[in-house]
């Protein structure tokens, strides 16, 4: 039976002479494998449609064994992307974590608006391409389950003077709980800004900016705390010459 998904295009591999096997991001089933059977065929309506980054209406049917796309009414395929080599890798790199944070038969809306947004987000003159990965990475933790709690000390909850966050305990503790030790030891904007990723509606997530200072400690925070809950090397960041 012929389905209507609304998804994007994560990935995709050639398949034989004329096939494409591509890998959907769906806000109804989540994270599903696809054949457009004649995709490789110069005429195809579903060459370009299949591409990465491809956001639009797709119509899906189900066999026995897998899915087959049909047809594609396409949105949004972020030409700009592909002019600009960084960006474009950094954009590969979201869609790896996007498919490794989400599963077939469970629905990923947020997982698919954080994306799209994200990849948006990589086009704003004034957002540096630090930032957008910084903030598209915690987000994506706390979609996932793994957010950090960083609104009171993990201690005492208290929510003054919090300025170290531990990453193995996965959150703040306030100035009187800190050992003198361990722990990131943050500015309050920092943990403002990390406070802001968390709270933030996906349409406002990309309307802020940060000193150079800010994005230094997001950096530590978010990389190291990032690495903890995943077990998957990203090969798009093998490509990365990014200083960051």
């Amino acid at each position: 039976m012929k389905e209507r998904v609304t998804g994007m295009v994560l990935s995709a591999a050639t398949i034989g002479e004329y096939d494409k096997r591509v890998v959907l991001l769906t806000k109804e089933r989540g994270r599903i494998s696809a054949f457009a059977r004649g995709a490789r065929r110069p005429r195809s309506p579903l060459s370009a449609a299949t591409e990465p980054f491809t956001f639009g209406e797709f119509f899906i049917y189900r066999g026995r064994d897998s899915y087959s796309i049909e047809q594609v009414e396409v949105e949004n395929y972020f030409p700009e992307l592909r002019q600009n080599l960084e960006h474009l890798y950094l954009a590969l790199y979201f869609c790896e974590v996007a498919d490794y944070f989400t599963r077939e038969g469970m629905t990923a809306k947020h997982e698919l608006n954080l994306l799209y947004l994200s990849l948006r987000a990589l086009s704003v003159p004034s957002l540096p391409e630090e930032l957008v990965r910084y903030i598209y990475e915690f987000r994506m933790l706390a979609i996932a389950g793994e957010a950090p709690r960083i609104f009171e000390c993990i201690r005492c909850g208290k929510t003054e003077n919090l300025h170290h966050f531990y990453v193995g305990d996965a959150g703040i503790v306030c100035d009187e709980c800190h050992d003198g030790k361990t722990g990131i030891l943050l500015s309050e904007t920092a943990i403002y800004t990390l406070q802001r990723i968390l709270s933030s509606p996906l349409q406002k997530l990309y309307t802020f900016s940060v000193s150079e200072a800010v994005l230094v400690q997001l950096k530590e925070v978010v990389s190291r705390y990032f690495k903890v809950h995943t077990d998957r090397t990203f090969h798009s960041l093998d490509m990365l010459d990014m200083g960051f």
